[in-house]
């Protein structure tokens, strides 16, 4: 007999930029992990290009200037990885107690569990993905790689070898946040433009590289993605693979506050965002 399926939130909120999406990533955590708010499977966009880096990625990696010239925010994630360039993609977090029984555990044995509905949405959307484990034992070389699309990472999605959604996890003390990226369409080598590398022959092997390691739905389908009908896909699959009940919801008023005060002090702040 099936188990009494799990009580979730689902928010889909409005895009926004890249410290403000981050912010609400992280106020929804501690509040998710305190267990004042279900958790919650949150799906969302960016109001503009934006390159975020990974916790522990040097601001050095990043041109500035060539950044500032095309108009594109930075923000720094509370998770690890490398960089990414959110634009035309569809953007999920997962927030929640790290004593629930679909984060709980390690770090990998969550991500390969909650992987299982991200597989199948893609399904649902047409795209037969796989989620292969690598060797533990990477090349140096990669591991130095500044963007996320490019450096493999065991459990990672990818169709024909090329990975099509980028996702990473922090977990506190009591809570869990998983975040990840699925491109829709454009042009994936994008991030080159704002990546320092020692001259334009490197730049242009790094494009090759990403072309040939990560992909979009479009890539793969032919046709760009839709953000609405793939964010159905996902919580469609949440329903069905993790048997989690969705309930859409709001972000409650406390946890506007936090995002809010997270957004001054925290990710709309230089101090942060280079402090590496």
């Amino acid at each position: 007999m099936k188990s009494t399926p799990s009580k979730w939130r689902l928010l889909r909120t409005q895009p926004a930029e890249g410290a403000w999406n981050m912010a609400v990533d992280e106020a929804i955590m501690e509040f998710a992990a305190q267990g004042t708010v279900p958790p919650t499977l949150r799906l969302f966009a960016w109001a503009q290009p934006c390159l975020s880096l990974g916790y522990a990625q040097k601001i050095s990696d990043v041109d500035i200037s060539r950044l500032n010239h095309l108009g594109w925010g930075i923000v720094r994630r509370p998770t690890g990885g490398k960089a990414i360039l959110h634009t035309d993609e569809l953007t999920y977090s997962i927030c929640g107690k790290n004593t629930d029984p679909h984060l709980s555990g390690s770090i990998l044995e969550s991500y390969q569990h909650l992987s299982q509905a991200l597989l199948e949405a893609l399904n649902q959307l047409g795209i037969i993905a796989d989620m292969p484990k690598l060797s533990l034992n990477q090349d140096p070389e990669i591991k130095q790689n500044p963007v996320c699309f490019e450096v493999p990472s065991n459990y990672e999605i990818t169709v024909n070898d090329k990975k099509i959604i980028g996702s990473a996890q922090a977990r506190k003390k009591f809570g869990v946040l998983q975040h990840g990226s699925l491109p829709l369409h454009g042009d994936i080598t994008r991030i080159i433009d704002v990546l320092h590398y020692p001259d334009e022959s490197y730049k242009q092997q790094a494009r090759t590289a990403l072309r040939e390691h990560a992909t979009t739905i479009e890539g793969v389908l032919g046709y760009p993605g839709d953000w609405w009908l793939t964010s159905y896909a996902i919580e469609d699959a949440f329903k069905k693979v993790l048997n989690i009940n969705l309930l859409p919801m709001e972000l409650s008023r406390d946890e506007g506050q936090l995002a809010f005060d997270l957004y001054n002090t925290k990710y709309n702040n230089s101090n942060w965002t280079g402090r590496i």
